[in-house]
């Protein structure tokens, strides 16, 4: 009971489809891709926003020196 037979996953992607239908599964995971997306997206501006900019880090430096 450790491990997933081939006949546990036969039996999560019957109720999957019940639940989901074959036709709207498409859409679900066309929704999750872009969320994933936007997810990406998101943390990489966070990133841009958290670093200064490269003109402001070259006086900082001089002024130091």
């Amino acid at each position: 009971m450790g491990t997933f037979s081939i006949w546990h996953w036969l039996v999560v992607l019957a109720v999957v489809l019940i639940i989901f239908g074959a036709g709207k599964l498409p859409q679900v995971m066309g929704d999750l891709a872009k969320g994933i997306k936007n997810f990406k997206q998101g943390m990489k501006e966070d990133e841009t926003a958290q670093l200064p900019p490269k003109d402001e880090a070259k006086t900082e430096t001089k002024t130091a020196a």
